[in-house]
């Protein structure tokens, strides 16, 4: 079947309004079946988890599901590899934390100046503990990590590397396959941070090989939930901070309190709601899906090819219209031969103009944007952006359409007339 963003945008009720949504690399909009899981979470199951009352069972259920839905969207071996917290960047702390009992001093810790700060920050307090940081640096020309020096800096002394699978700021899928390889060839542990990455491209934490990944649900169209896989063996020999009380085994040890059970009957809805569009839009004959056999894990893939597509194209014209537009800098990768080494989100500053005026500009003709650093604070820094304001971000999504892009594509052009 061809994919219909009309018939897509029809299920999501925030967009009935009418404003132009490009803020997806910041969240999404939730579809109805998302509304519709949470509420029913408070009518029906509201409870905290393992009573013995009907209502904490069907709690106990919905974790339970929400874990085996997550484990589906990136292909884990095993829902008990699925750990869930307030967001990434806690859950990133507390693994951090974790893991510090393991270095010693002058062990090192590799960082790339290209990440969200939530994957640099709690790594750069592991020097509290001895640990010595290495920065992998990008290149400013288009914003892609410099690869020609990875093995210089992932050598025998590194025990963590953590790097994106796409920059939140610039769009930039990074090579994450070669730095997991290199990486367990000197025996460093990998944390991959998948939060831009999740909503646009299809993941399979087995053929990635990484001990960690982390995303979040309320980018690709659930509620505000962070989600942390790792590697069964690897989570079993760390000792997480956590009350006396708590469960020893994994993944409960890792989950500190009581969780967001609202929310995870959210993120399953949302990851059969991507299912369904797999199977309805997907390529079921396609041989790269075999692999997944048949059923959600399928499904979900297929969807992700799909809307890789869908935002390909809307993109390539975004790209093309904002080039012509004079006093315009688009930050990261401009060539359209190579729109594989990218995501549907593009930054931009225009001379004379602050970020700020313009996402206000753009606000008020309810075109919905970003601007500033979207806390990829090294990068901007490493750019001379930051004391200037940072970028306006604009990001495609499943439900954005070609009229919304020329939308905007008329609306900066006015902007920028004056």
């Amino acid at each position: 079947m061809e994919y219909s963003p009309a018939y897509i945008r029809s299920r999501f009720p925030a967009l009935a309004a009418g404003a132009v949504f490009f803020d997806g690399p910041g969240g999404t909009q939730v579809p109805q079946a998302v509304l519709d899981a949470v509420s029913d979470y408070y009518r029906s199951a509201n409870s905290n988890e393992h009573g013995l009352f009907a209502t904490s069972k069907r709690s106990d259920e919905i974790i339970k599901s929400a874990r085996q839905a997550i484990a589906d969207f990136i292909n884990a071996r095993s829902a008990n590899e699925i750990i869930f917290g307030a967001n990434m960047t806690t859950l990133t702390f507390q693994l951090a934390r974790a893991l510090s009992r393991r270095l010693r001093p002058g062990d090192e810790v590799v960082v790339t100046r290209l990440d969200h700060d939530a994957n640099i920050a709690p790594w750069l307090y592991l020097q509290e503990h001895g640990a010595v940081i290495r920065w992998l640096e990008f290149n400013p020309r288009d914003c892609t990590l410099d690869l020609s020096v990875l093995e210089q800096v992932i050598n025998k002394k590194t025990k963590i590397v953590a790097v994106g699978y796409a920059s939140n700021a610039f769009g930039t899928v990074s090579d994450v396959p070669k730095i997991i390889s290199l990486s367990k060839s000197r025996g460093a542990l990998t944390f991959i941070d998948a939060v831009h990455y999740a909503p646009h491209r299809p993941i399979d934490v087995q053929f990635l090989d990484c001990d960690f990944l982390a995303c979040s649900p309320y980018k690709f169209y659930g509620p505000h939930v962070g989600v942390l896989y790792g590697k069964k063996e690897i989570l079993e020999e760390l000792s997480p901070y956590k009350v006396r009380p708590a469960a020893e085994h994994i993944p409960d040890c890792f989950e500190t309190g009581t969780k967001n059970h609202e929310g995870l009957a959210g993120v399953a809805a949302a990851i059969d709601f991507l299912s369904a569009l797999g199977e309805e839009y997907g390529q079921a004959d396609n041989p790269a899906f075999a692999a997944y056999g048949p059923g959600r894990r399928c499904f979900l893939k297929q969807v992700l090819a799909v809307i890789k597509n869908h935002e390909s194209r809307l993109f390539l014209n975004l790209l093309a219209g904002v080039r012509k537009i004079p006093g315009i800098r688009i930050y990261g990768i401009t060539e359209p031969e190579r729109i594989e080494e990218r995501t549907a989100t593009l930054s931009f500053t225009l001379s004379g103009k602050a970020p700020t005026e313009i996402a206000r500009l753009l606000s008020e003709q309810r075109i919905y944007v970003w601007e500033g650093n979207y806390y990829a604070w090294e990068a901007m820094r490493f750019l001379g952006l930051e004391e200037k304001g940072g970028a306006v971000r604009v990001g495609l999504s499943l439900y954005n359409t070609e009229e919304e892009v020329s939308y905007f594509l008329a609306v900066l052009q006015k902007i920028v007339a004056g």
